[in-house]
């Protein structure tokens, strides 16, 4: 008897509804490989959003882990444990920068950059208490707080959860002109996505980020890069603004720097900026824990290889020349960079959903958005023929 019937019962019926995830109960998993509760198995092409970018339990992460699980798993802040300085030292290598404040979540390192950017605003910039504004992209992304839906475009995610927090300024993803014209004595930030993962991967004009470094620049203005889902190899760089030679002033990260293990994030800044930050004015219990660290400063230190940015760049090539194939053939439009894609789906044909649920029944997960829009983004660790294998399923999916 199969078991993945009754344990989605069993989901729906013990769960608040918040997600509508596909039917797939997964029970194990190895590299890109998913196995289900009735010994299925399946190619992982979501990697948790960008969390798994090393794949499932990597042998590294997963060594590092277990030696600290037998050591030391949390102290909290009140005192210093012997990951913490490697940790924040080798990521704040990895972005250039002078300081690390680790947290937990994603949304944790936006309200950070938000609450640090804000501090900046007031105490280094000069701006009157309680005026400082952040200007931010349409179809952005970056969590589910109440302060972060405040700004947010998506009615989904943000309907019904007012009253909004205030001091937010939207404008046209990659319109420049209208970036420029929103800025103000009183903007202390402007936070982007250097690809905006959840509208579909959607990858601005060439020119759009060095253009905001430069107008950030010229007006005093903090640039806030949230490279948590584009970030850590994902693009095939490091970082997502690494390809048009952007350096902002906050790197917002999470996501693959736990490992797919435990969820650990950061903000990434140098002194005259994190160091607006005193004790007691920001903090969390988990935050840099040992076993967070113990985890995270081996990512750290398997980008610092460069094998997997290599790896993310080059069969991110294979996979985009084998999608781009299906533009006419039921794809209507295709983007991304490295081993991250967004495709449009002839409407006509079928939603993102429907070709969500067809993939998975071939052995491929993904995940849609946006109504006839997929999102692929497999671990690093694919292969060519894995990649190969999963064309051809979507392939197969658009041809009825």
């Amino acid at each position: 008897m199969l078991r993945t019937p009754g344990a989605v019962r069993d989901a729906e019926r013990w769960t608040a509804h918040n997600y509508h995830p596909l039917p797939v109960v997964i029970s194990s998993a190895e590299g890109a490989w998913l196995t289900d509760v009735d010994g299925r198995r399946y190619l992982d092409f979501l990697a948790g959003y960008s969390a798994l970018n090393f794949g499932h339990r990597h042998p590294q992460l997963i060594a590092a882990a277990h030696a600290q699980l037998d050591r030391l798993t949390l102290t909290s802040r009140a005192f210093i444990h012997d990951q913490f300085a490697d940790f924040c030292r080798e990521l704040a290598e990895l972005c250039g920068k002078d300081l690390v404040l680790p947290m937990n979540t994603g949304a944790e390192a936006v309200e950070t950059g938000i609450k640090v950017a804000r501090k900046w605003g007031y105490q280094v910039k000069g701006v009157p208490t309680g005026q400082a504004n952040i200007v931010v992209a349409e179809g952005n992304f970056h969590g589910r707080t109440t302060t972060i839906v405040s700004f947010s475009t998506d009615e989904d995610a943000r309907a019904d959860f007012g009253p909004y927090t205030p001091g937010f300024t939207v404008v046209p993803y990659g319109d420049l002109d209208a970036l420029t014209a929103a800025i103000d004595e009183n903007t202390v930030a402007v936070l982007l996505e250097p690809i905006q993962g959840e509208q579909g991967v959607v990858v601005p004009p060439e020119g759009y980020l060095p253009g905001v470094r430069r107008v950030c620049t010229e007006r005093n203005v903090l640039f806030i890069a949230d490279e948590i889902q584009s970030g850590l190899g994902r693009t095939g760089a490091t970082f997502a603004c690494d390809h048009e030679g952007v350096t902002p002033d906050m790197y917002l990260l999470g996501k693959a720097l736990g490992g797919g293990i435990v969820p650990v994030s950061a903000v990434a800044a140098d002194a005259d900026v994190l160091g607006v930050l005193k004790p007691g004015q920001h903090g969390s219990t988990f935050g840099g824990n040992p076993l967070a660290c113990a985890v995270a400063v081996e990512v750290v230190r398997l980008l610092a290889t460069g094998e997997f940015q290599r790896r993310s760049a080059e069969l991110g090539a294979r996979l985009h020349a084998g999608l781009g194939a299906l533009i006419g053939k039921g794809l209507v439009a295709v983007r991304g960079r490295g081993l991250w894609a967004g495709l449009d789906i002839d409407p006509a044909l079928m939603t993102g959903r429907e070709a969500c649920e067809r993939l998975a029944e071939r052995g491929i997960l993904a995940k849609d958005t946006h109504g006839s829009t997929i999102r692929l983004a497999p671990p690093l660790v694919v292969t060519e023929e894995e990649i190969d294998h999963a064309v051809a399923q979507l392939a197969a999916v658009l041809a009825g």
